[in-house]
């Protein structure tokens, strides 16, 4: 029998997708990565927290340590005249000069030289010195040296220098403040209940991490909602004006207590609360909301 027919094999069938098809797939992809995407980016941020925790820690121990050998917390800024104004003028020798040793920065700590002061010539190399520990890893403002506020290296950690809105003075109510030397026993209303040290937010005029100012020394008042679209040319406010804390993790700021625990503070603490965490001995019954 003779067939006068071709027998077609499904094997040499062309194989391919349909323009449905393909429209299917790529939609469900990308119904996946908007599933992950907010996954992938809070455990970033998480991760980021970890980082800033520890910095944090490393800070306060670095404070602590300054307290064991010398008795007493470093003053919150070295500077004969008061109040402390935010302009390059005057002394303004800040808390974290003092613990660059405790901090493995030796060599900047032999290379300042004190008598010229923050803003003195000499000092400027170790004025641009870049301190990774000094910076959050969630904070998108520039903190090296190259950046364009200022050429000068900065920090998003600050001291407590008061419970409320006012200069930087002797008379202040915080741990570090002008010429303190605080010492346990003057935290009268417990080193677990103080507040030392907290992140902040760079300012217009950002001084740099040498500079005993509002770019290193906070207070209480306030906790500070992030900046859209900050600029160099923003007008600088009073130079009197200090501020409060603030960070750019979400509904949080991570801080450290002046006994060396490290803590979350709530964007939604209290104002009430919030004073008494910057009044060393305020006197009044603490209260707590805030979360290891």
């Amino acid at each position: 029998m003779t067939f006068h027919g071709r027998i077609s094999n499904p094997f040499n069938r062309h194989q391919g997708f349909t323009l449905v098809e393909l429209l299917v797939v790529i939609a469900i992809i990308g119904v996946l990565v908007g599933l992950l995407l907010p996954a992938v980016q809070a455990a970033r941020e998480a991760a980021r927290r970890c980082s800033c925790a520890n910095n944090v820690t490393q800070i306060g121990l670095a404070l602590h340590n300054h307290e064991f050998h010398l008795e007493s917390f470093p003053a919150g800024v070295t500077d004969p005249d008061g109040p402390v104004r935010n302009i390059e003028e005057g002394m303004h020798v800040s808390w974290i000069v003092r613990i660059l040793p405790y901090l493995e920065q030796t060599a900047l700590s032999r290379n300042f030289d004190e008598a010229e002061g923050a803003y003195g010539a000499v000092n400027r190399p170790v004025r641009e010195a870049w301190i990774s520990s000094l910076i959050c890893p969630s904070s998108p403002e520039p903190g090296r040296p190259d950046s364009e506020i200022g050429g000068i290296g900065h920090t998003t950690y600050a001291g407590c220098h008061h419970e409320a809105e006012a200069p930087i003075d002797e008379n202040n109510h915080g741990v570090l403040f002008l010429n303190s030397s605080i010492t346990f026993s003057d935290i009268e209303d417990g080193s677990s209940n103080t507040l030392l040290i907290g992140e902040h937010f760079l300012g217009v005029r950002d001084l740099g991490w040498v500079s005993g100012t509002r770019s290193t020394l906070r207070n209480t008042s306030q906790i500070e909602e992030p900046q859209q679209n900050r600029t160099p040319e923003q007008p600088a406010p009073d130079p009197l004006f200090v501020g409060g804390f603030g960070s750019y993790h979400p509904g949080m700021s991570m801080i450290g207590m002046a006994d060396g625990s490290t803590r979350a503070l709530a964007n939604t603490m209290s104002p009430a609360i919030l004073r008494q965490l910057g009044n060393r001995s305020d006197g009044e019954i603490p209260k707590q909301n805030t979360r290891e």
